[in-house]
């Protein structure tokens, strides 16, 4: 069986399920999360994702992202996919949320994205087929980076450091 998406509406209400591969050559709106995790030593930990990705692969990102699955409350897929992508968990505190549209290839991402933050010292083990390496930046490093070098960032992280710097959270 093929994961489905949440499909929701612009305030976040839950107004369906579809196929994930469809959702997003559709474009439809759907729940996402995007996981930003720094050490003891304010460093960012940011992964670049796996060449093999069905979209955006060879990119800088943030810690973790994903969607929730039909059923799965966000506060249980965040854990899950973090555990998944990352071989960690760590407690996680959401932050804020926004929605981006973008067209990626042939596909459209569409998304109502809850960005969480989280704190970690322990061991990484990435999994491989979903991130190719990772490293820990400096917000002011990673922010100046992203100005000079955008085409080497995932979309959706542009717009989350973006967000980030104009809230001034860090």
């Amino acid at each position: 069986m093929e994961d489905k998406l949440i499909l929701v509406n612009e305030q976040d209400e839950e107004v369906g399920t579809e196929v994930k591969l469809e959702v997003h050559e559709k474009g439809a709106l759907h729940r996402a999360f995007s996981i930003l995790v720094f050490d003891s030593s304010k460093k960012l930990i940011i992964q670049k994702r796996a060449e093999g990705k069905y979209h955006s692969g060879g990119l800088w990102a943030n810690t973790c992202c994903s969607h929730p699955r039909e059923g799965e409350k966000l506060d249980v897929a965040i854990h899950r996919r973090l555990k998944e992508e990352m071989g960690f968990d760590c407690q996680l505190e959401e932050k804020f949320s926004f929605i981006y549209e973008v067209k990626l290839n042939d596909l459209k991402e569409h998304e109502f994205d809850h960005v969480f933050f989280g704190n970690y010292d322990g061991e990484i083990e990435p999994n491989p087929k979903e991130v190719s390496e990772i490293k820990r930046v400096s917000w002011s490093e990673l922010s100046q980076d992203v100005e000079k070098n955008p085409d080497q960032y995932a979309y959706w992280f542009k717009i989350i450091v973006r967000e980030i710097n104009q809230r001034k959270f860090i």
